[in-house]
């Protein structure tokens, strides 16, 4: 609306104007039609939908999802990424290396009734407990009353006994002992320990290893030469935590958080005056990536959190985060070049059309000016369509500074 006004204005005080220095009605209408002509504002207009409909394009081409448009066009001026752990900057799958009693119960025993309970559970720890019993070759008893306990564990009759296998925090919330060296050392090495507990007491710690996924170190090196800090959000013992984020070389880390906490640990992220998106799988992670100012969900994850999200990586490979962010700051760029272009030439070629240089010969005619005001528009189109010339992956490793907000 403002655009077309102004070339309205633009058109009759250029008619007005020649029509009052040079009394000729026709010369003066010539003049003011050019300037309408040239003010038409196309390359304007097509400036930013055409850059939005190309990185749009290529974005869903390498499985980069957009759902809130303009959540990805804030993403250019992001400062830090939160990972969750498992099943993002992990590959999820866990295998159980130690199962150490603590109680009266056997080794083979305790594992025997915890797999039973987890066998109800879709969660990588539940699935990686199962899969030993299995290995084992262990026969489960029957399981009864089943009920997770979202973040701490879950729990069941087993065989008439209450079992309930839990976190190490959901531990210490009962004041449940469970002190000994052993468990100790295997928190010690990085490795996921959950308790088993049968009728109230607690018989045995069962430790797990969890693979980090290869992709995620290129994916945190890539997203650190891009100026960005990175950080992860897990519900694993500190020990797991700081050894997953030494490995990779995570700015900061947050262990042992609860999913209720989660969108709390954003917010206090937020606190420190960063701008954050977050990167999640699970129904836990949704309430922190509405929280953040760009959540992205793994395509593989849960409905709810792909529901929550801004963007959706199709594939399950954190580099795509990197990409992601990559292609946000290239379409920024290419938008403001398309939009300086524009300006520009408004600026040079409306006066020009009006007649200021007519004292030296200079003349446009709306023919002219029709020629010119198509040209702008063309080198618009072709500079968005260069945007196709850069893959997601080229773009995140341009290693540039983030764009400051206007």
């Amino acid at each position: 609306m403002w655009l077309t006004a102004i070339a309205l204005c633009a058109g009759a005080a250029t008619f007005v104007a020649w029509l009052a220095i040079a009394g000729d009605f026709e010369y003066a209408i010539a003049r003011a039609v050019t300037v309408m002509v040239i003010a038409c504002p196309h390359a304007l207009g097509l400036a930013v939908p055409l850059v939005v409909a190309v990185s749009t394009s290529l974005a869903a081409s390498h499985g980069l999802l957009i759902r809130d448009r303009a959540a990805f066009e804030r993403a250019r001026n992001l400062q830090a990424v939160v990972f969750d752990k498992t099943g993002t900057l992990t590959e999820g799958r866990f295998g159980v290396s130690d199962v150490v009693p603590l109680g009266e119960l056997a080794e083979d025993e305790c594992l025997r009734l915890a797999a039973a309970l987890e066998s109800q559970s879709e969660h990588p720890i539940a699935k990686g407990v199962a899969r030993a019993a299995e290995e084992r070759k262990l026969r489960l008893p029957p399981v009864s009353e089943f009920k997770n306990l979202t973040g701490r564990g879950a729990q069941a009759r087993v065989d008439g006994r209450e079992v309930l296998v839990m976190s190490p925090g959901y531990v210490r919330e009962k004041g449940l002992a469970a002190e000994d060296e052993r468990i100790a050392k295997l928190a010690g090495t990085g490795k996921t320990v959950v308790y088993l507990v049968v009728d109230g007491k607690v018989e045995a710690a069962i430790a797990l290893a969890d693979v980090v996924r290869p992709e995620s170190r290129a994916a945190v090196a890539r997203l650190k030469d891009m100026g960005i800090q990175c950080m992860m959000l897990s519900g694993d013992s500190q020990a797991v935590a700081k050894t997953v984020a030494g490995e990779l070389g995570l700015d900061d880390f947050f262990a042992e958080v609860l999913p209720e906490a989660k969108a709390a640990k954003i917010k206090e992220v937020q606190r420190r005056g960063l701008t954050v998106a977050m990167v999640g799988d699970g129904v836990n992670d949704a309430p922190a990536l509405t929280q953040s100012d760009l959540g992205i969900a793994i395509g593989a994850g849960t409905d709810v959190a792909i529901e929550s999200a801004d963007i959706v990586l199709v594939r399950s490979d954190p580099r795509d985060v990197a990409a992601i962010l990559g292609l946000a700051r290239k379409t920024y760029g290419k938008m403001v070049q398309n939009l300086a272009w524009a300006t520009g030439y408004n600026a040079f070629a409306i006066p020009l059309a009006a007649g200021v240089a007519a004292a030296w010969g200079v003349v446009l005619t709306p023919a002219l000016g029709a020629v010119l005001m198509s040209a702008s528009t063309v080198i618009v189109a072709v500079n968005a369509r260069l945007l196709g010339r850069v893959t997601p992956s080229q773009a995140s490793a341009g290693g540039c500074a983030p764009h400051q907000a206007a």
